[in-house]
């Protein structure tokens, strides 16, 4: 099925304010909580749902893509399972970790009975950072996708203590103060009654364990500075400011916690001699009068070598030939973009004195001068219309 647009998702229209989207998605998160509709499969869909487009408008540069694109620009090709707004839906691991705040803590917890939980309940400390790189990819790789590998310095589980951030096994032990649960409840009164607060442990922040001796290699973090070869996997199409994400692909989390994501921003190389607009792909193409004249048959450069186009005899300087399925593919699509020649006549300079002779001799001739049609000349938009015909 095709995903509904994130405007819809939330109620709100496209010129939306930043906190209107904030309390439309707070709005439609407190119907569709999975603790309000236990076992409601489709709630639950509903509640995803709303925090991937929560996820991508409320992040002004993923909301600009988004609005550019629209999903073709979230799609996240990159690794196959790119997380949140970028095509791999989201988990409600994250949605608690990384959008409780909308409703704050508080009135998350006591609502919901928990939500925002730490790692004693997911199974490791905290999340691990995103990481942005930047990927340059010439036209031939734009136009039939590409694998890139990349090395990438990073935070990397610790090989000494397998991420566990301890000495050895025996110098981990069950939180004091939350006996391994990761969380402390309390009770407060309020209007509406008795509501009991579920928040993450304040002694092991969430996690459910201490560590009573550090590992000496990272000092009790889990993790420590190096690098990784990571393969890109980018899909056909994309265009230079795209953001593509591969979940799990960032920093490692401290002591076993989820890492974080990697996002690849797509910077395209300048061509030759081509220009890229949108799908379609632009070249002028420069002749002399003897071929406009003549007619000729030229090679001119496409995306993937050369590609041989009939001059007619006459023609005109402005006109353009459209080479059909020459540009650029869809994201994701099926259609291609075409390649628009344009013919720009050269005006010869600095003639000699026998070659002004014998344009003189041709001044004046009815072949020489331009005619009706010449005031009648299209405009370059007309032209590239007709070129569509």
């Amino acid at each position: 099925m095709s995903k509904r647009d994130y405007y819809e998702v939330l109620g709100v229209q496209k010129g939306a304010s930043a906190d209107e989207i904030k309390k439309a998605y707070r709005k439609v998160a407190m119907q569709y909580h999975p603790d309000r509709n236990q076992g409601d499969a489709a709630a639950e869909d509903k509640f995803k749902e709303a925090a991937e487009a929560y996820e991508v408008l409320s992040d002004t540069n993923k909301k600009a893509q988004y609005d550019r694109f629209g999903h073709a620009g979230m799609s996240g090709a990159a690794g196959g399972n790119g997380g949140g707004g970028f095509g791999g839906g989201m988990r409600m691991e994250d949605i608690f970790s990384n959008f409780g705040d909308v409703f704050g803590d508080d009135m998350f917890g006591s609502f919901f009975g928990g939500g925002r939980q730490g790692g004693g309940r997911n199974g490791g400390g905290s999340r691990g950072s995103n990481l942005r790189v930047k990927l340059k990819m010439n036209y031939a790789e734009i136009a039939h996708g590409a694998t890139k590998k990349i090395k990438v310095k990073k935070h990397v589980h610790c090989s000494t203590c397998n991420g566990s951030g301890a000495k050895d096994k025996n110098s981990v032990q069950n939180c004091n103060t939350c006996g391994g649960s990761g969380q402390v409840r309390r009770v407060q009164s309020t209007f509406l009654g008795q509501m009991q607060t579920v928040t993450a442990c304040p002694t092991c922040h969430g996690e459910g364990q201490t560590i009573t001796a550090k590992c000496a290699s990272c000092k009790g973090e889990g993790r420590v500075y190096g690098e990784e070869t990571i393969t890109i996997e980018v899909p056909a199409g994309v265009q230079d400011g795209m953001q593509l994400s591969m979940s799990g692909k960032g920093n490692v989390g401290e002591r076993g916690g989820q890492p974080g994501d990697l996002l690849i921003l797509i910077e395209e190389e300048k061509h030759a001699e081509l220009v890229r607009d949108g799908n379609d792909v632009q070249y002028v193409l420069p002749l002399s009068f003897y071929d406009v004249i003549k007619g000729t048959q030229v090679e001119v450069p496409t995306i993937d070598g050369k590609a041989k186009i009939k001059i007619p005899a006459g023609t005109q300087s402005g006109k353009i030939f459209r080479l059909k399925g020459k540009g650029f593919p869809e994201v994701q699509g099926y259609n291609k973009g075409d390649q628009l020649v344009q013919v720009k006549v050269w005006t010869p300079q600095n003639l000699s004195d026998e070659e002004f002779k014998i344009m003189e001799k041709l001044k004046g001739s009815p072949n020489f001068e331009p005619g009706e049609d010449a005031r009648k000349e299209k405009s370059f938009f007309e032209k590239i219309k007709d070129a569509f015909s």
